[in-house]
């Protein structure tokens, strides 16, 4: 997998799963899904990071999004 895709993915997972989780304390449920879903998304980020050849540094996580918007797009 392309460390770029799995970075974004691993992104948009953990910004849809955060919230639900917070969701779930408040109405006094436990967030079985939503802390898998950080569990993947921890994963997936980790994945990027370990596969690219000197990592991500915070200004270069924009740039992919953006090359894994493009790669998706054609």
């Amino acid at each position: 997998m392309n460390p770029d895709l799995s970075l974004t993915l691993g992104l948009v997972l953990a910004a849809v799963a955060i919230p639900s989780s917070v969701s779930a304390f408040s109405d006094g449920r436990t967030p079985r899904i939503p802390a898998l879903a950080i569990v993947a998304a921890g994963l997936l980020v980790l994945y990027a990071v370990r596969t690219r050849p000197g990592g991500y540094a915070l200004h270069d996580v924009p740039r992919a999004i953006y090359r894994t918007i493009a790669l998706l797009t054609g």
